[in-house]
């Protein structure tokens, strides 16, 4: 007999003011993560364990084959800063990702966080618990570390492929769990 048992537990999905999430075609959402509210996520996006995006105070609008990994927070500012995240996308764990725009095909690192206004561009790489501060622009093409987060070096052909294939990845390992 086994010890455990699958459970048919389902993501703690919730509007907000009448306003209920939508998702695309073929989403993982773990059976304890939560979403809640203005929050629109395209084709192949997986939210994991303990991972909360929460669409309450302004929308947050995520791409396609984007992963919100285990631990992670997306929040909004009340009226005055949304979230907009881009296709192929890696939300590492435990990273707060808030009021920001980040573009496509950028990785943002274990436990850093991004804040209001700021603009992660294309191709970009935040480094594990890094800061980058309200209203800053982070270069396409570049790798930020540090707190606050300061362009270090270009992103290389060897990084630039952790993009496709972390994306990909995460497609792979939320059908393990369906």
């Amino acid at each position: 007999m086994p010890i455990f048992e699958k459970t048919n537990k389902m993501a703690l999905i919730l509007p907000v003011k009448g306003i209920h999430p939508k998702f695309g075609n073929n989403c993982f959402l773990a059976e304890n993560s939560t979403i809640v509210g203005e929050v629109e996520m395209g084709d192949n996006c997986s939210v994991w364990f303990n991972a909360v995006v929460r669409g309450d105070v302004h929308f947050i609008k995520i791409g396609e084959k984007t992963n919100i990994q285990d631990g992670a927070v997306i929040h909004c500012t009340y009226q005055k800063a949304p979230t907009v995240i881009g296709s192929k996308v890696s939300i590492a764990h435990n990273t707060v990702v808030h009021g920001c725009t980040i573009e496509d095909r950028v990785l943002i690192g274990m436990g850093a966080i991004v804040m209001d206004h700021a603009v992660v561009e294309t191709g970009s790489i935040v480094a594990a618990g890094a800061v980058v501060l309200a209203n800053t622009i982070v270069e396409a093409g570049y790798v930020y570390a540090g707190k606050p987060a300061k362009k270090i070096k270009k992103v290389g052909h060897e990084l630039g492929e952790v993009f496709e294939k972390t994306a990909n990845n995460y497609i792979k390992y939320a059908e393990w769990f369906k």
